[in-house]
């Protein structure tokens, strides 16, 4: 028998190694590399390509308040004229404006304001929009079908995110009758969160805290008869909420990213907070952005080269 054998010479394998090789390289070039200053680059990105929202009140001794609250006071203790600066002194509920309830203001020994970390000051914004359905009806209370509604659209509400009620009650500040909405039995009359919306975000879809624009979290009918077991099961869970959200028809549903915060008061019951989305100028895009270090590329193209050789 006559065997032939067929030899293929390492030189004519060479093109195939040297574009096995580059590609390697190239994959590696594509990686992001981290370097001093990496988050500068994001921020500078972040700052060219989208807006802040503000989503606090301005606070006085006019604004509308739970009713057994007594209004803030402002005492000038120096002046300008007499001392050559300027100090005053507030006198406030910590539940004033827009503000922090921690969990301790309604469960004893819970977090309180000063307990909560900074890693839950910084999350991802979700903004479940209800206006239109509080337009046909202020008693409006929030239902799975608008979560599941939301999640159609924009995919698994995201784990430890920020999660807003959007009901456009805010642009009744700071008319506290028009928010309190009562009618002529003194029934307050506006919307609120619902037990099976809250056991679905926080238990299952695991947020962080939640928001709304109203006074409560409770619908206005059910505080009328001292009811606050919606803002009580929030609190219980060891969680924070903000209440007297306002801007809330300038933010996406999806997309944003919330800065919430408060001063430190140690062991606090609640304080006023300040609140801020970075909204992006334009809706994200799906593509896929490659980052490539300059460095990286002259050494793909460099061994490229030298293998061609």
């Amino acid at each position: 028998h006559t065997h032939t054998h067929t030899h293929t010479h390492p030189s004519n394998m060479k093109p195939y190694v040297s574009l096995l090789i580059t590609f390697i390289l190239f994959s590696l070039a594509s990686m992001p590399t981290v370097v001093q200053g990496e988050l500068w680059k994001v921020f500078d990105e972040i700052s060219s390509t989208s807006t802040v929202v503000d989503l606090t009140h301005s606070f006085d001794s006019n604004i509308p308040h739970f009713p057994l609250f007594p209004a803030e006071t402002v005492t000038t203790l120096f002046t300008h004229e007499e001392d050559g600066f300027f100090a005053q002194e507030f006198c406030h509920v910590g539940q004033w404006g827009t503000h922090c309830d921690p969990p301790v203001h309604f469960h004893a020994g819970l977090r309180t304001t000063s307990s909560i970390p900074v890693s839950e000051m910084f999350l991802k914004l979700v903004v479940i929009d209800v206006s239109e359905q509080v337009q046909q009806n202020p008693d409006y209370t929030i239902r799975m079908e608008d979560i599941e509604a939301w999640e159609s659209r924009h995919g698994r509400v995201p784990s430890g995110s920020f999660v807003i009620m959007r009901t456009d009650w805010f642009k009744r500040w700071p008319d506290a009758a028009a928010m309190a909405n009562k009618d002529s039995e003194g029934v307050a009359h506006y919307p609120g969160w619902s037990q099976e919306v809250l056991t679905y975000l926080y238990e299952e879809r695991q947020i962080t805290a939640s928001g709304h624009e109203t006074t409560d979290t409770d619908p206005g009918v059910a505080t009328s008869q001292d009811d606050f077991s919606l803002e009580s099961y929030i609190l219980g869970l060891n969680r924070f909420q903000i209440e007297l959200i306002t801007n809330t028809d300038q933010v996406p549903e999806a997309g944003a990213l919330l800065s919430v915060s408060w001063p430190k008061a140690a062991d606090g019951s609640g304080f006023p907070a300040r609140l801020f989305a970075i909204v992006p100028s334009s809706a994200p895009s799906s593509a896929v952005t490659l980052v490539v270090d300059p460095l990286n590329i002259v050494l793909v193209l460099f061994f490229a080269l030298a293998l061609s050789v």
